[in-house]
């Protein structure tokens, strides 16, 4: 694993602080990870709905699409 420093004031530091011993972080660095993925995820999903945003309609999403989706969703519940 690589190591990275930064500098933060020293408001910001006491909030990481209060972070990692409020939410059950072993260290610092664990929170900032955690930050991190958050928003690794958070970009993903940007990308994913811009692309679905982007992307020409190919069925129409009406009553008849809902319940398709209800139903192939119950099917696939059944199984597990």
């Amino acid at each position: 694993m690589s190591t990275m420093n930064i500098s933060l004031p020293e408001t910001m530091k006491s909030f990481v602080d209060e972070q990692v011993v409020g939410r059950g972080f072993g260290t610092s660095s664990e929170y900032v990870r955690e930050l991190i993925r958050r928003d690794q995820d958070r970009q993903h999903l940007r990308a994913l709905l811009i692309e679905g945003a982007s992307s020409p309609a190919t069925v129409p999403a009406d009553t008849g699409y809902f319940d398709r989706l209800r139903e192939r969703a119950r099917r696939t519940a059944g199984k597990e």
